[in-house]
């Protein structure tokens, strides 16, 4: 008998059709290349296979990524979503098989008999007319197991790996958005602080002719004029001063957040902000390279791919659904013997279900599931719509503002040479007091502003190597190695 009922559930299995659609990569939404004006072919190296411990050379920096890939709580929440879709993958993989269960049981009872009857077991304080009875049996039995004739079982199973799938790359696509949330983040502290010393230079430069102004205008070699236009500039660079240690404390909390925890030990020496990557420059590709490098294309997919398997589940609900219970065991009123030949039996049945009128439900469930497939297609190209435009837009940054980076410290450069200029006249009593601030005073802003595009385009650089799917294949690769 269990050797039809295992044949009857493999012929479920094998004879169950498809009305899932199947799955199709949809048409590349994207252009075919990157501008060339952005310069995408340069390069040396590819950045889905260089780790991040090798792109950026800080020790300081890595050490920060590393407590935050230990410590991070919102990455702890994204690991713990793999562990919920793997177990939920498992369920619904669990559904496809029959569930067997051991049954026993002991009955002792008490019943009456009509008058004159003789009662089996009867004991001397039962009351007339009445026999306890015993029954013993063990069986085992399978509950209301689905043959899966229209694959309803079957697509729910590979919704659900597939969401599962898309839980791991929205993992990994989020641990390389924190890698370039640290990153930038400290690269920004290491220009704070950059911009810091060169604004306490400066005030402590203005404070100096502050001073010098002051013993001019006591000794009546200059006017109040000239003082206090020497005490406003000094002003205003102590108001830029406590800007900057504003900024540089917040990012610091900000660093903070990111890490979760305070790294170990003393720190090590810190890079600067030039020394913080490779000098080889990160070869863009092919666009349609990222389909296999950039984590949130390949969740937007897996996750494409279950909606599609909701489909046939929608499908399959128009058709029978048919289940089969069934139980195979011994039975007897003496315990011992229960085992035995004489006391078998078994049963066997399936059972058919179909809704005939639900008003529309059914098919409102296939319009939901066609939707949410509809949604699903737009949700992916847009996903490649926009890692295409991250990577040409930090193409175009790496040759931009790598040229305003060259302009910029020319205007440094030159603006330098009028501030020297200006103070040699104006000790010659050339120029007056007020062209010598102008030109301080456009030195310094020129200054910070270098500073700037040199973070910046450091920062263009990160997200550069982020946008290309940095590290994913070198991850993967150490990862199987591992397991």
């Amino acid at each position: 008998m269990l050797r039809h009922v295992l044949l009857a559930i493999n012929l479920a299995l094998l004879g169950a059709c498809q009305l899932a659609p199947d799955h199709k990569r949809p048409p590349w939404p994207a252009g075919a290349q990157y501008p060339d004006a952005f310069e995408p072919g340069q390069g040396a190296v590819v950045a889905r296979e260089i780790s991040w411990e090798g792109f950026f050379r800080d020790p300081r920096l890595r050490l920060f990524i590393t407590t935050a890939l230990e410590h991070n709580r919102d990455l702890q929440v994204s690991v713990l979503r793999i562990e919920e879709a793997r177990g939920l993958f498992r369920i619904n993989n669990a559904t496809r098989y029959p569930t067997l269960g051991l049954d026993g049981r002991a009955v002792r009872s008490l019943s009456a008999f009509p008058v004159g009857a003789s009662g089996s077991g009867g004991g001397t304080n039962a009351p007339a007319g009445s026999g306890i009875s015993e029954r013993f049996s063990v069986e085992v039995g399978m509950t209301s197991f689905e043959l899966d004739f229209w694959g309803r079982v079957r697509n729910l199973t590979e919704g659900a790996r597939a969401q599962y799938l898309a839980t791991i790359e929205a993992q990994q696509a989020f641990r390389l958005s924190l890698i370039a949330d640290v990153a930038t983040t400290y690269m920004a502290i290491r220009s704070e602080e950059q911009r810091l010393r060169l604004a306490e230079s400066t005030v402590e430069n203005r404070h100096d002719q502050l001073g010098i102004s002051e013993i001019r205008l006591d000794a009546g070699i200059t006017s109040a004029l000239e003082y206090n236009q020497a005490k406003a500039l000094l002003a205003q660079a102590e108001t830029q001063l406590a800007e900057l240690r504003l900024i540089r404390a917040r990012q610091g909390n900000f660093l903070a957040l990111l890490t979760g925890a305070q790294p170990p030990g003393p720190l090590p020496e810190a890079l600067l902000l030039t020394d913080q990557l490779p000098d080889e420059a990160l070869v863009a590709g092919l666009p349609s390279e990222l389909l296999y490098s950039r984590p949130d294309i390949i969740a937007a997919e897996e996750r494409l791919r279950a909606a599609r398997a909701n489909i046939g589940v929608a499908r399959a609900a128009f058709f029978p659904r048919i289940t089969l219970t069934g139980s195979a065991g011994h039975a007897s009123t003496e315990l011992d013997g229960l085992i035995s030949s004489g006391n078998e039996f078994w049963s066997i049945g399936p059972s058919i279900s179909l809704p005939i009128f639900d008003f529309g439900g059914r098919r409102a469930e296939l319009t939901v599931a066609k939707a949410r497939n509809n949604i699903a297609v737009a949700e992916y190209e847009r996903t490649v719509q926009a890692a295409f435009r991250e990577v040409a837009d930090a193409l175009a940054g790496r040759r931009f503002l790598t040229e305003r980076l060259v302009l910029q410290q020319s205007n440094v450069d030159t603006l330098g040479k009028i501030a020297e200029l200006a103070g040699d006249r104006y000790a010659e009593g050339v120029v007056n007091f007020l062209q010598v601030l102008d030109a301080e005073r456009s030195l310094f802003d020129a200054q910070q502003a270098f500073l700037q595009v040199q973070r910046e385009r450091v920062e263009n650089l990160v997200g550069l190597y982020i946008a290309l799917g940095g590290g994913v294949h070198a991850e993967r690769a150490a990862r199987t190695s591992v397991e």
